[in-house]
């Protein structure tokens, strides 16, 4: 064990500081900016939107599910405004037309990630929130009470410390929450952990045979010739002019929180996304015979992560039973949709596959978003207290994007908050001014 000491500079003090730039973690930094809180938006990689740019996974999903819009606000302005600018030869002539009629949104909206990274940067940056990229979470100062003091990052400039009176944890890992000893899940009672997909865009596709042909068969294939591809998981999305997105692939007993593994499967994630491609023109070679593997993901896409323990946990039940919170503030339409390679099947289909009708939804409670032994933390995203099997449908963006707004004004809330204490935030007045800003709950 080496013993390491140093005098650190403390940078700017703020009042909420964000940690993570994905879907949850820029709309958290919007909503405390708006608030007027003195927000910082801290992001590890050189652009904001997580999976959707860095990760390249091509479509949106979850805004609706062919009824009313279950993600709105900050949500909804982000989709419209990527939107507008990819509608090319009215590409998304369908979403466009959903901005007044949710029913008219296709299920899945593909995703150019140039677009997606340029609409984040005017958003953030217009309400006020200030943003530093390249820089990593490396250690969290508690105090006894389970308040976090400060944060200490590291980037070019080195290890420096930045103290702020509320923190939201939108890492995706809770690796706020972990590194200040707060209390999470993560796994099965195995340690079994949903698999793990790294994103790629393929150009040079024909789009009209594309759109023609209802199957993307890339297995059962030649073991031999293809040992990286285990399963048929193939999903895409039309994202330009002859260019497809893929999520596609598995890859199976990824560790986010390692790593080293996490190193390897990247390497083996570049692998997968070749052998697909080759196992594409193969069978489709009327589509896919002229296709260049234009670029992989910068990150790997890892289903599954830390869980907090927070004041309420989001349950099976409140999904299956459509549940209203008295101080929910969000609600999620998407299916279960946990890629967990273990679980049992029922007629060739994972038991796992629940999908809500048109218009139908749940809430998420502001107590999922508290981890029960910090003071000053709150939690967005794909780590939000929930059972797993949960967790595998509130973890898509649009979900991530609402309940990060939430959490980002919450943070401002609670600085007029005795002792600034997020468990004791008005949620009658939180979810008031929520409404006031577009946000769908019930």
């Amino acid at each position: 064990m080496l013993n390491f000491k140093a005098n650190l500079p403390l940078c700017r003090k703020y009042d909420v500081i964000v940690v993570g730039g994905g879907p949850s973690g820029y709309a958290a930094a919007i909503a405390a900016a708006r608030e007027g809180a003195k927000t910082l938006l801290i992001e590890a990689t050189g652009a904001l939107g997580g999976l959707g740019t860095n990760g390249l996974v091509p479509f949106w999903c979850g805004f609706s599910n062919g009824g009313a819009y279950c993600n709105t606000g900050i949500g909804k302005k982000v989709l419209m405004e990527t939107c507008k600018l990819m509608d090319v030869d009215g590409l998304y002539e369908g979403a466009l037309a959903g901005e007044e009629n949710p029913a008219a949104i296709p299920w899945r909206l593909g995703i150019d990630a140039e677009v997606l990274k340029r609409v984040y940067d005017e958003l953030v940056i217009s309400s006020g929130a200030e943003v530093l990229f390249n820089t990593i979470l490396a250690a969290v100062q508690t105090d006894d009470c389970g308040r976090v003091s400060s944060i200490v990052v590291a980037n070019k400039a080195g290890l420096s410390a930045y103290e702020a009176k509320v923190f939201v944890d939108c890492t995706g890992e809770a690796d706020l929450v972990a590194k200040a000893g707060g209390a999470y899940m993560m796994g099965d009672e195995n340690g079994n952990m949903q698999a793990g997909t790294l994103c790629f865009t393929l150009s040079g596709v024909d789009i009209e045979a594309w759109k023609n042909t209802s199957r993307y068969r890339i297995y059962p294939c030649d073991k031999e010739k293809y040992p990286t591809i285990i399963d048929n998981h193939c999903t895409t999305a039309e994202i330009g002019k002859h260019t497809i997105g893929f999520n596609a692939g598995h890859l199976a007993m990824v560790n986010s929180i390692d790593p080293v593994n996490v190193s390897k499967n990247l390497i083996k994630g570049r692998k997968l996304a070749s052998e697909i491609v080759s196992r594409l023109k193969e069978e489709h070679s009327n589509i896919y015979g002229k296709a260049h593997l234009e670029k992989t993901a910068a990150v790997l896409g890892t289903r599954e992560g830390r869980i907090i323990v927070g004041d309420y946990t989001l349950t099976e039940e409140d999904y299956l039973s459509r549940r209203i919170f008295a101080d929910e503030i969000a609600r999620n339409c998407y299916e279960f949709d946990s890629h967990d390679l273990h679980i049992n099947e029922k007629d060739g289909k994972p038991e796992y596959e629940v999908a809500y009708k048109g218009g139908e939804s749940h809430g998420i409670p502001y107590r999922c978003l508290t981890p029960k032994d910090l003071k000053n933390v709150l939690v967005a995203g794909k780590s939000i207290s929930a059972q797993r099997r949960v967790m595998g449908s509130v973890r898509i963006m649009a979900t991530c994007l609402a309940t990060g707004e939430a959490a980002g004004m919450a943070a401002a809330h609670t600085l007029q908050t005795e002792n600034c204490d997020v468990h004791t935030v008005n949620t009658d007045k939180l979810r008031a001014r929520l409404k006031a800003e577009g946000a769908y709950i019930l």
